[in-house]
């Protein structure tokens, strides 16, 4: 897991995970309660639509796992809660579904032209911020 500073003294540690196969096991412990509170695992295909469907699924294989303020030994625990290959942060970028992102955004292939995929984001949620 790579921890960041985010402000105020807190830390925010994440690691991303390949091919995941006890997706619903971790599943049923998010909905039994039987995690604590400060993990969350998030599908990593598209992290919006995974925050708004409570993180992961069944059959997630691509999981970022992340947990605020953890200790060496709480990002041991989470790391072990994962049955898969730890893998960069970098491939979160390279492995992104970009035809599911352009569909939820509502981007289309004109304004990629124009535009890159990350300023096209940017600025629809600013848009929306702004209202």
């Amino acid at each position: 897991m790579k921890v960041f500073q985010v402000g105020g003294g807190d830390t925010l540690a994440l690691a991303l995970f390949s091919d995941v196969t006890n997706s619903k096991e971790l599943l049923d412990s998010i909905t039994a309660g039987t995690l604590e509170p400060e993990v969350a695992f998030l599908s990593a295909s598209l992290i919006t639509e995974s925050l708004k469907r409570c993180g992961i699924s069944e059959s997630s294989t691509y999981v970022l796992a992340a947990r605020f303020n953890a200790s060496p030994d709480e990002i041991n625990g989470v790391e072990k809660l994962l049955n898969g290959k730890e893998i960069d942060l970098e491939e979160l970028g390279v492995r992104a579904d970009q035809a599911q992102i352009q569909k939820h955004y509502k981007i289309s292939s004109l304004e990629l032209g124009v535009s890159s995929l990350s300023d096209a984001i940017t600025s629809r949620i600013a848009a929306r911020d702004a209202k």
